[in-house]
């Protein structure tokens, strides 16, 4: 049974980071507030011609309700044949197009951003993702331009190309990550059209997230490197509680772990040591545990040493 969203109260949803927001990150985030979470961001051809490790980025974890999945496209052909592979898939229910990735391999090949220089051919790929999608919502990803901003166009014609709803990231592509957030243009958009909008950019607090909810009267907001190395802001948006417990923490950092290992097998200690990295920043020790873990391979002896630090480290 598909899962409509429900924007009665604000959203809070992970946005799909490359690298990041796989399986037992999404499936972390999840258990612990979030309302929404994304794929990472697949491409059209990719599903279209059935790539297996494409598939495989489809699987979600038993607890993602709803799910989406989020992909990238620069043909109208290649958008409906990726889509009917995806109407072949259980338990997803929103498919997003994703029309800011500022990435040059991507904004290369004519997806992403790069869809924000032809606003027809966007449009026209909106449309076809709507029309042949069996899933219960449709939705779109932007930025506010790609040299200039151009927002509320760009927007209206998400809207009127039949979209359910919208995320906004507050810079054109020529601001890249670094430009400063232009959170007023999100609150333009927010007036322009009729279906909701989420907020996303530069949300790396819980203050910050209230801040902008406010601030651009949008339905929600989406957070991506914020949640990197501090996935509690869900709980803490959930909750309304700015403080986190450490024993909160340290059930967090070993949920995900376990995710991963549960997910990866063994290659999954490798992989989780940049997320002790950075879960680890700000506490006593902290370099000496990441020194200690870059050289321990084995999973029970891994997983020791990272429950041992969480447990018993004090912050600095």
């Amino acid at each position: 049974m598909q899962k409509k969203l429900s924007f009665d109260k604000p959203l809070y949803v992970l946005a799909p980071l490359a690298g990041f927001t796989d399986l037992p990150f999404r499936s972390v985030v999840k258990k612990f507030g979030a309302d929404l979470t994304v794929s990472e961001m697949l491409s059209s051809n990719a599903l279209a011609h059935g790539s297996t490790k494409t598939l495989h980025m489809l699987e979600k974890s038993s607890n993602e309700d709803p799910y989406s999945v989020q992909i990238s496209a620069s043909e109208v052909d290649m958008a409906k044949k990726a889509v009917e592979v995806l109407n072949e898939q259980e338990g997803i229910d929103i498919i997003d197009l994703n029309c800011g990735c500022p990435v040059p391999k991507v904004v290369g090949h004519g997806s992403g951003s790069s869809l924000l220089l032809n606003l027809p051919l966007m449009g026209d790929i909106i449309k076809t993702i709507k029309d042949t999608s069996n899933k219960s919502m449709t939705s779109v990803k932007i930025r506010l331009g790609f040299e200039e901003k151009n927002h509320v166009d760009i927007a209206k014609l998400v809207e009127d190309s039949g979209a359910d709803f919208l995320a906004v990231h507050g810079r054109t592509r020529a601001g890249k990550f670094k430009a400063p957030v232009d959170y007023d243009a999100i609150a333009e958009i927010k007036n322009a059209i009729n279906i909701p909008v989420i907020a996303n950019g530069d949300i790396d607090s819980y203050t910050k997230a209230k801040w902008v909810l406010e601030h651009t009267g949008s339905d929600g907001v989406m957070i991506g490197r914020g949640a990197v190395g501090a996935p509690w802001i869900f709980h803490q948006l959930r909750s309304g509680e700015e403080h986190i417990d450490k024993l909160l923490k340290h059930e967090i950092v070993m949920e995900h772990l376990d995710k991963m290992i549960e997910f990866y097998g063994a290659h999954g200690v490798p992989m989780f040591r940049k997320h002790a990295h950075t879960y680890s920043k700000g506490y006593k020790g902290a370099s000496k545990l990441r020194d200690a873990i870059n050289h321990i391979s084995e999973i029970a002896e891994f997983r020791v040493v990272i429950d041992d630090f969480f447990k018993n480290s004090e912050m600095a």
